[in-house]
């Protein structure tokens, strides 16, 4: 390693004594004011460069505010994270979606998620309209290298891919996990394939040790320059696997609700530790603002009764609440950053209320960079609580919102259904009912005290309204391209079928069992043509047969059936399909007439 980082100097310190020798040149066929002119614009140029500090944003998945030792986890150890945490500034009342897509759509754009459209996991509401903006538009339009790897789960198609959407350089794998229908066929967190900038690779290793080293490879490659990298990792999202030896260490312990979901944050504080030496020799630490925060409250960390309990096993910091609750444990998460030039450093707590629209403005106020009036945030730059400057903000209320409740039974989504409003002091949930806690004095939320403050009750009520006025008329089907230019062949899943209500067949659990549903993909097709449609129920890697007698597509007011022949791994059909929005739907009968939806669909436009 050491060898091929001084060869690297080497071949550069090369490449600049060679441009410094065709500079020294040139400079002598000029006049001297325009020698002294260049000089000026050279180091202004190069001082800018300098004075930029670079960017690394690390997420977990699924990992919540009491899966740390530093917040006072009894069994589980994090000595990396305990030890950034207490060199760090800490947000102790930061908070994020209850889950996934809503969590990373608000950290990308600074929107509340359904603003963007990107509110649900499944069901074709994971992306983004095309016309939000995102930290990495913002950041690569002011002369930053942005990279990506991990989960996206913001889109697998165009134009929602994360090369689509500002990262210049990403690596990631398809989905909302690994091995979930849309993601490569075979991926199980070992040794898996992932996409790299538009084309399929084959990587060697455990998911979150391939992550870590891609996420290192791009910052040696950037080094010179400034950057910002978007870590996130799909661990300890289940499927709950991990080399066996970061689990062991909690096999056994009858306080432990799962030893390898334990084993997966450990392995994770180990890269964490990777990372931070690797900065500090390539001298990077002082001027790179390193961030860790993670997506929702715990999946696994504890066991629970149902979503909005307190845990009957296990460590929740206090909290009632898991992932997908709108209880605290459900979206209170841990948040620190550390940035030793700017003085974000010293181990040092703000208390006041914050959430992930607060990233995108917060790190633009940061690098000085200006947000243009087109982003139009929801969030706000807490950079004078960070700094010292403020204590307070202006804002003095947040507003959270499961929209369409566990599992999509609450589709279409409606106002204050699954809610909650936050200030400092209250929270006002609208789940099993509608109560208030003084979550200053009752962290557990057990106590119900609307009606000894209805006039709390009503004011928080007052303040939810302008956030539903704000959201709903965004809720509304964003569309898959097809016939893009940047991506010719578009692969669906069922995963993204636009459901009235409940969840598509999502996971290979529900697609191998052939149910007899289907739903539309939204789409937009980019230029009229003849289209190539195949129709299967496994990815075309799967080499899998389809099981079914007669196949029919419905898109763009058209219809054409054909026969499946014996043996037939895809029903192929060809039609001519005129630019627009359309709707796709799928049909496979089997012998009694019955049909279910083709769980996987490619279209490709052929003139």
């Amino acid at each position: 390693m050491r060898r091929r980082i001084d060869e690297e100097a080497y071949q550069l310190e090369t490449e600049k004594m060679k441009m410094t020798k065709r500079f020294n040149v040139g400079v002598r066929l000029l006049p001297l004011g325009a020698v002294l002119a260049l000089m000026v614009c050279g180091e202004a140029l190069a001082a800018d460069q300098i004075a930029k500090p670079n960017v690394i944003l690390v997420m977990t998945d699924d990992q919540g505010y009491g899966d740390l030792g530093c917040h006072g986890n009894p069994i589980l150890k994090t000595p990396h994270l305990d030890a950034m945490h207490g060199e760090s500034v800490r947000f102790t009342d930061f908070h994020v979606s209850p889950f996934c897509t809503p969590s990373r759509a608000a950290l990308m754009t600074g929107n509340h998620p359904a603003y963007t459209g990107a509110y649900r996991t499944s069901s074709g509401r994971t992306m983004m309209h095309p016309d939000e903006k995102t930290v990495a538009d913002l950041f690569g339009a002011n002369g930053y290298a942005t990279g990506m790897v991990g989960k996206w789960h913001l889109g697998d198609n165009a134009p929602h891919r994360p090369q689509d959407r500002g990262f210049q350089d990403v690596v990631w794998h398809r989905a909302g996990g690994v091995g979930q229908a849309p993601d490569y066929w075979g991926n199980d967190y070992f040794d898996d394939t992932y996409e790299r900038n538009g084309a399929f690779e084959k990587f060697e290793g455990y998911c979150t040790d391939v992550w870590f080293r891609e996420g290192i490879r791009f910052v040696e490659d950037n080094r010179n320059k400034p950057f910002f990298l978007y870590l996130a990792l799909n661990a300890p999202h289940g499927p709950y696997h991990v080399p066996p030896e970061w689990a062991k260490p909690y096999k056994g312990n009858k306080q432990v609700s799962n030893p390898n979901f334990y084993g997966m944050i450990a392995n994770i504080d180990h890269n964490m530790g990777i990372l931070r030496k690797r900065l500090d020799e390539l001298g990077l630490t002082e001027n790179t603002i390193l961030i860790f925060m993670t997506d929702n409250g715990t999946a696994s960390g504890a066991k629970f009764k149902g979503l909005d309990s307190e845990p009957v096993l296990g460590y929740n910091a206090g909290m009632r609440g898991k992932k997908s609750s709108v209880y605290e444990g459900g979206h209170r998460v841990p948040f620190f950053i550390y940035w030793p030039k700017g003085d974000l450093s010293g181990g040092k707590d703000v208390d006041t209320l914050a959430a992930h629209i607060d990233v995108l403005p917060t790190l633009a106020d940061l690098c000085g960079i200006s947000v243009p009036d087109a982003y139009d945030v929801d969030g706000v730059s807490v950079k004078a609580l960070l700094d010292g400057s403020g204590k307070t903000l202006d804002r003095k209320h947040h507003v959270l919102q499961y929209h369409g409740g566990a599992y999509g039974r609450a589709l279409p989504p409606g106002p204050l259904a699954y809610s909650v409003v936050l200030t400092e002091r209250w929270r006002l949930v609208n789940s099993d009912g509608q109560k208030l806690f003084d979550i200053q004095a009752d962290l557990a939320q057990q106590k119900d005290v609307s009606a000894d403050h209805p006039e709390v009750v009503e004011r928080l009520l007052a303040l939810y309204e302008p956030f539903w006025k704000r959201v709903s008329p965004r809720m509304t089907p964003v569309r898959i391209d097809l016939g893009s230019p940047t991506e010719k062949r578009t692969s669906l899943s069922s995963q993204d079928w636009h459901m009235k209500t409940g969840n598509p067949p999502w996971n290979f659990n529900s697609i191998r069992k052939l149910p007899k549903v289907t739903g539309p993909w939204m789409v937009e097709v980019k230029k009229a043509g003849r289209y190539r449609i195949t129709l299967r129920q496994w990815p075309a890697e799967a080499d899998k047969p389809v099981v079914a007698v007669r196949a029919k597509v419905e898109v763009a007011g058209k219809t054409m059936e054909l026969p499946v022949e014996a043996g037939s791994k895809g029903v192929v059909f060809e039609m001519d399909l005129p630019a627009g929005p359309a709707e796709l739907v799928t049909y496979l009968y089997d012998k009694s007439g019955k049909a279910g939806g083709a769980y996987f669909t490619e279209v490709e436009i052929l003139q």
